[in-house]
């Protein structure tokens, strides 16, 4: 007869530390209050804004790009859209007060960010109120105000100047997620000055070797708390890299070095790197091993520079820009071992525009057949009826 007590766990032999699950716990908790991180609405993994918020929206359904992370961008033709991709996301590090580090260039790629004009939620509602009071239905309504403005109109409670929640002006206090930007202006903050830019040192061996060792100190002399990100704008673009960085020895060896850094760091780390594709394309057997290595792949194919190809290429309305290409995924950062992303983006159709305020990325349509009177129209007018059409 046994008479150990029933509420007392059998111990499994092991030597246990006790230390350790706190230790645990205070990492995790100091990995939820950053700054510009938030946990992915799909799996709950920790994520940071790309900077646009409709590249965040793309990424295999987390919201942003996962901490420990890194998206190469390949871009077709003589452009540089992707490169207004890379300072959105250099641009959000630095409002966030993240440590960016710049590969290849110095200060004066830092003095093209875009400016800061707010964040990327009010800048969205901005646009649906201008939109929707153009097309208004119901006009016998309107001096009634909006829907959920008056005494118990809103389910949220409203915060008042003497609330702890709310600012000096009155409006409530919440952590931003995603800024938006104006790339006819120029960002100023206090964190632009303590932006890294990693220059490329002669070698006799790979020119590679100095930019992880530099990433390496940086990581090691900063908080545990600080998130990093690496940009890599224009890799092997011979105006900056040496002829020999294009070595599959070199250049392979480190990307195989900067994702075993992403992973040994994947709780405050993400990088961004572009490449040209008119100089590697990807037939070659070079970029199909970064594509493999990368966790996102994204291609920017740029339409050819004509009016009458651009104004004809996409379903643009008249109160809507053109798309300037298309843009294919071809790889997204699907989380298999923790059954986190979606691949329903993969193969899709998109679109992105570049204008002299922001970049944009939506799905392609093709625009009505010509002699379709009745769409080109409908199209015109957003698809809403005419005013003198509705009857009450």
């Amino acid at each position: 007869m046994s008479f150990r007590k029933r509420n007392i766990g059998i111990s499994s032999g092991e030597n246990r530390d006790p230390s350790q699950a706190p230790a645990v716990v205070a990492a995790a908790q100091s990995v939820e209050g950053l700054a510009g991180v938030r946990p992915s609405p799909d799996d709950g993994r920790p994520t940071t804004s790309t900077g646009s918020r409709s590249l965040d929206n793309l990424l295999a359904g987390h919201g942003g790009l996962p901490l420990g992370k890194f998206l190469f961008l390949e871009e077709n033709g003589t452009t540089d859209f992707a490169g207004a991709l890379l300072r959105y996301y250099a641009a959000e590090g630095v409002v966030q007060e993240h440590r960016v580090h710049v590969v290849g260039l110095g200060e004066q790629w830092g003095r093209t960010l875009p400016g800061l004009t707010g964040a990327a939620d009010s800048a969205d509602d901005k646009a649906d109120k201008r939109r929707d009071e153009k097309m208004k239905i119901a006009w016998r309504y309107e001096r009634l105000g909006e829907f959920g403005t008056g005494i118990a109109g809103s389910r949220a409670p409203t915060a008042t100047p003497d609330s702890p929640a709310a600012s000096t002006d009155g409006s409530p206090k919440q952590q931003v997620f995603c800024h938006a930007f104006d790339l006819t202006k120029r960002l100023t903050h206090p964190s632009l000055s303590t932006v890294n830019y990693i220059p490329l040192t002669p070698s006799r061996g790979s020119p590679f070797l100095s930019i992880i060792q530099n990433i390496k100190s940086a990581i090691a002399a900063s908080p545990p708390t600080t998130v990093h990100r690496i940009v890599i704008p224009a890799l092997l673009n011979p105006a900056t890299y040496p002829p020999e960085a294009s070595q599959p020895d070199y250049l392979l060896q480190f990307v195989h070095s900067l994702r075993a850094l992403l992973s040994q760091n994947n709780h405050n780390i993400t990088a961004m790197i572009t490449l040209p594709l008119s100089l590697y394309p990807r037939s070659s057997g070079l970029v199909r091993w970064i594509e493999l290595l990368s966790d996102g792949v994204i291609e920017l194919c740029p339409f050819p520079h004509s009016s009458d190809a651009m104004a004809t290429s996409g379903a643009a309305t008249a109160h809507e820009e053109p798309p300037q290409g298309m843009l294919k995924t071809h790889r997204l950062p699907i989380l298999h071992e923790r059954g986190g992303g979606s691949d329903q983006n993969i193969g899709e159709d998109w679109a992105f525009t570049l204008s002299r305020r922001k970049f944009e990325i939506k799905p392609f349509s093709l625009p009505p057949a010509e002699g379709d009177n009745e769409a080109q129209q409908a199209g015109g007018n957003n698809g809403m009826p005419k005013k003198a059409d509705l009857e009450f």
